[in-house]
């Protein structure tokens, strides 16, 4: 019964669980088994094909959530009886491009086959043996060590964890000066609801991260932008800026900024530091990229102390982030208001996906596949450049790290939303640069993810752009 042909080498062939699901599934829906047929039991079945028990017990129970099979106490895993037939697929057809399905509806659309516009690694570049070994990990865990709520500011072990990893950067912390979030989105939208107040001025980067201007929208604040350079942020037009304007908080991106890809140096960050200093601005440095910059790159947090800099990152760019866990580290007066806040919107974060992120942090062999990214990213940024060249499109800066290049296409600013749209009724996801502006003014520089975008489709289509403006 069932025989498979394994491929533990080939990641287009998908994870052993997706190869076994597949399989079991053809089989199954050609009617070769009547319904009540028992299944060959997990550990028989693990030891036919030299598997661990976890991979052949994860593919039953995802067959059980598909209505194949059905597990019955003390008798095993039986072929369930079939159901009507699904009606037969439809041709694919775009969703509709805008900036809510950017920011929502994205996430969950798995219909969309190359996505040169998202924020985030190819689910085969993940940790999988990492991430599936915390998950165990966690699940062995006694209900009496995780019931209730858990501490407000987050499960202990992975805060000292963050702490010493900080302390690599000299950022001296400790276990007390992180509070616990639910991403790094979470840890930006409490700081804005701690630190402001509707008509409160902040200061944000032109392009800067497009989730943060809709939370900055929600709390009715007003916006003022300076433009991120190549090297980071002009320090004469900053300081321009902020005399003029006296916001009270300032958002930066340090390293490999979402969008564009570029790095502050250390002269601008220095002198961001002292206008910020001068003039009473708090700073919130948004570093979810540290880890995939090389090593050297200033961090604002540890040039000043976390008196007037607000610390946060997370690990959806390494990990997953579908484990949505962030933290913030400041000083302790805030940050105990910060966890107030979290208390009051949404009560403790998940002390489950708290423990399986620092299983893989400290069990799952995370400092090597931190590596393999950064050599993997470097590689596709090399690739995807010269695409760019071969396409004649402008790149921005060429970090050779990370997860982004910002680059600019061969069309009008006011057809960037026509040719998003005319790209995804090809099953391609571009990112219109004006979802990144804080006045959402058209755009022609679009942001691409360089583990996303070596589909020659995509480079097809780009190069096709070259007759659309004169």
């Amino acid at each position: 019964m069932f025989k498979f042909n394994l491929s533990r080498a080939r990641k287009s062939e998908g994870t052993l669980v997706d190869q076994i699901v597949s399989s079991i599934e053809l089989e199954l829906r050609e009617g070769t088994y009547p319904s009540g047929t028992p299944l060959p039991s997990v550990r028989d079945l693990a030891k036919k094909y030299q598997l661990s028990t976890y991979t052949v017990s994860e593919a039953y129970q995802r067959l059980v959530s598909l209505g194949l099979i059905i597990a019955r106490a003390g008798a095993g895993y039986r072929v369930a009886t079939p159901t009507a037939k699904p009606p037969a697929a439809s041709t694919w057809s775009a969703p509709s491009l805008n900036k809510a399905w950017l920011l929502s509806d994205v996430f969950a659309d798995k219909t969309v086959p190359i996505k040169a516009g998202c924020g985030w690694i190819p689910n085969d570049w993940i940790n999988e043996s990492g991430v599936q070994h915390a998950l165990r990990v966690v699940s062995r865990v006694p209900s009496s060590r995780i019931g209730g709520y858990g501490h407000p500011y987050g499960h202990s072990t992975l805060r000292e964890h963050i702490a010493h990893s900080l302390r690599r950067y000299s950022l001296s912390v400790g276990s007390d000066d992180i509070l616990l979030t639910q991403g790094v989105t979470q840890a930006l939208d409490l700081i804005v609801r701690t630190l402001l107040r509707p008509g409160d001025t902040v200061l944000v980067e032109d392009p800067c991260y497009c989730n943060l201007l809709e939370i900055l929208k929600v709390a009715f604040v007003n916006v003022v932008s300076i433009p991120r350079t190549a090297r980071g942020i002009d320090s004469s037009q900053l300081e321009d800026t902020v005399r003029a304007h006296k916001p009270k908080v300032m958002f930066i991106n340090t390293v490999l900024q979402n969008p564009s890809g570029t790095s502050l140096n250390a002269s601008s960050a220095f002198r961001l530091l002292q206008i910020a200093d001068r003039e009473g601005v708090w700073v919130v440095e948004d570093d979810i990229s540290r880890e995939l910059t090389p090593p050297g790159a200033p961090c604002l947090a540890a040039m000043e102390g976390l008196q007037r800099v607000i610390y946060v990152s997370g690990f959806s760019k390494t990990i997953t982030p579908a484990m949505r866990v962030g933290y913030v580290a400041s000083n302790r007066e805030l940050l105990s208001r910060l966890a107030m806040t979290k208390m009051a919107v949404g009560l403790t974060s998940s002390e489950v996906t708290e423990r399986a992120v620092a299983s893989v942090l400290i069990e799952g062999h995370y400092e090597r596949h931190v590596a393999y990214l950064r050599e993997r990213l470097s590689n596709a940024h090399a690739k995807v450049t010269r695409a760019m060249v071969e396409a004649n499109l402008e790149v921005f800066h060429s970090p050779n790290a990370g997860l982004f290049l910002w680059a600019k296409l061969p069309i009008r600013p006011e057809d960037s939303i026509a040719v998003a749209s005319d790209a995804l009724t090809q099953g391609i996801w571009l990112a219109p640069g004006s979802y990144f502006r804080p006045g959402g003014n058209a755009s022609e520089w679009f942001r691409f993810n360089a583990a996303t975008s070596e589909s020659p489709e995509l480079w097809s289509f780009l190069k096709s752009l070259r007759g659309r403006v004169s």
